[in-house]
Order: structure tokens, then sequence, then C-alpha cells
């Protein structure tokens, strides 16, 4: 198994983990799965513009304001983080050729925090293809 750990450092934040993921596919073909441990994370693929991704970020906290009222914020106030992480995603899967991620020319793995700063941990597996 291979974990990816994420120091964050902000409640909310997008982190570019693209090549971190790239040295786990060295020489494997098949598929890989990238998934988070947390229900206040997300893992996404898109482009990695700083610009962008301020946008998505203020657009899902627009979407889902944080102390809205939400009755999970009784226990530990962060609602809107579980629900921004269930917008999201859990996890994404990438074809792998030849040790090479299969992205577009724009694509990124971005994972996303909106409890932190905290630790975090992301599993990555390929599932390598038959050989025949």
């Amino acid at each position: 198994m291979n974990v990816i750990e994420i120091e964050t450092k902000n409640r909310e934040e997008m982190i570019d983990i693209t090549d971190r993921v790239r040295e786990i596919a060295d020489g494997k073909n098949g598929m890989m799965l990238i998934y988070t441990f947390h229900t206040t994370t997300g893992i996404m693929i898109n482009e990695a513009e700083s610009g962008l991704m301020r946008d998505m970020m203020q657009k899902l906290s627009d979407i889902v304001p944080r102390g809205a009222g939400y009755m999970h914020d009784r226990i530990d106030s962060n609602a809107d983080a579980h629900m921004k992480a269930s917008l999201i995603g859990n996890s994404v899967l990438i074809p792998v050729e030849n040790g090479r991620l299969l992205l577009g020319t724009w694509q990124r793995i971005l994972f996303l925090e909106f409890d932190g700063p905290r630790r975090r941990k992301v599993y990555v597996r390929v599932y390598e293809a038959e050989k025949g």
C-alpha cells in the first residue's frame, strides 16, 4: 500500500499532488486508485491554475457556507466541510501506461482540504493489468 501524507496549513485549501502520485506509477501498467481516508477532504482532477483553484474553493463556500445552522455543527462545527467533501468525492481512477499517468494536457490530481489544518493521508494503489 502506498500512502501520501499531506500537512495542510489552512482550514480550506487545494493542493496539487500529481507529482507525488506520478512517482508511485513508475514502471506500472493498469489503473491507479487515489483515495482520501477522510470525510472532510476530497480528491478531484482538474487544472491547477491558481485563479481557478481559488474560484472553485470560493464557489463551494458560496454553495455550502460555514455556520449556516447545520444540525451537525452542534457536534463539532464542521458540517460544511463534510458537505463540500461529499460534493467533490473521495477518489479518482486514472489509467497508467508504461508508468505514465494518462492525464490530459492540463489535468492535475488535486487534494481538497475543508477542515484543516491537519495531517492527512491519501491511499494510492495501482491495479496492474494482466500480462498476456
